[in-house]
């Protein structure tokens, strides 16, 4: 099936590195991250895999629940998870979707026969609270994803999910937003009482609002 921004995330029961979950029960009404590997004991995932691991404080800050996959199963994930916090220097702290079958990999449309028929493509979904797919993202082999980033869009969605405004390129926390074209000067007023600067009517910049 093919997956798109504001589609339901499909519910799946899995064996993970911590025990048999279901996804929206694990996930329980929060946020969630779910990225997928080709396989274990692949050098840009070793990295990947520590690189989240090492930020794992500031997803628990932001209230996101971080969960991987890879086709191997769980006795796999669990000895290369040794291998990356001898080099990646952070143990994972998150479970490992065990998914021999490819079954969840199917699911999420993350086996792309142009790219590779068996093994699953690099992807990230970010599920919000509803258990909407809020962000889709689809990485290369050969190319290591940035979490930094991937931070920074969770702040974006999230600060947007409570308040009606967008964010510009390259924003980042704290910075200016725009106010949503869907609001009108007179409900921005009631909502932005200080004001903003409008470089045009339909472009009005305020600052980041206060939660």
């Amino acid at each position: 099936m093919s997956i798109r921004l504001g589609d339901d995330a499909p519910n799946f029961t899995a064996e993970t590195t911590q025990g048999t979950i279901d996804f929206h029960d694990w996930k329980d009404g929060s946020w969630a991250v779910l990225f997928s590997h080709p396989k274990d004991f692949t050098p840009v995932c070793t990295t990947e895999l520590g690189a989240v691991a090492s930020l794992g404080d500031e997803f628990a800050e932001r209230g996101v629940k971080v969960i991987g996959l890879s086709v191997d199963p769980v006795d796999s994930h669990l000895e290369w998870e040794q291998d990356i916090a001898e080099t990646q220097g952070a143990a994972v702290n998150f479970p490992m979707i065990a998914d021999p079958d490819r079954a969840v990999a199917d699911l999420y449309d993350m086996i792309h026969p142009n790219a590779n028929d068996t093994q699953t493509v690099r992807s990230v979904f970010v599920i919000g609270p509803d258990n909407k797919v809020k962000l889709m993202l689809t990485y290369p082999a050969s190319t290591g994803r940035n979490f930094d980033e991937l931070l920074r869009v969770i702040d974006s969605l999230q600060l947007t999910a409570r308040h009606q405004v967008a964010t510009p390129a390259n924003w980042k926390q704290g910075g200016e937003v725009i106010i949503g074209a869907a609001v009108s000067d007179e409900d921005a007023a009631q909502r932005f009482p200080d004001g903003w600067r409008a470089d045009k009517p339909y472009l009005r910049w305020v600052a980041q609002p206060a939660d």
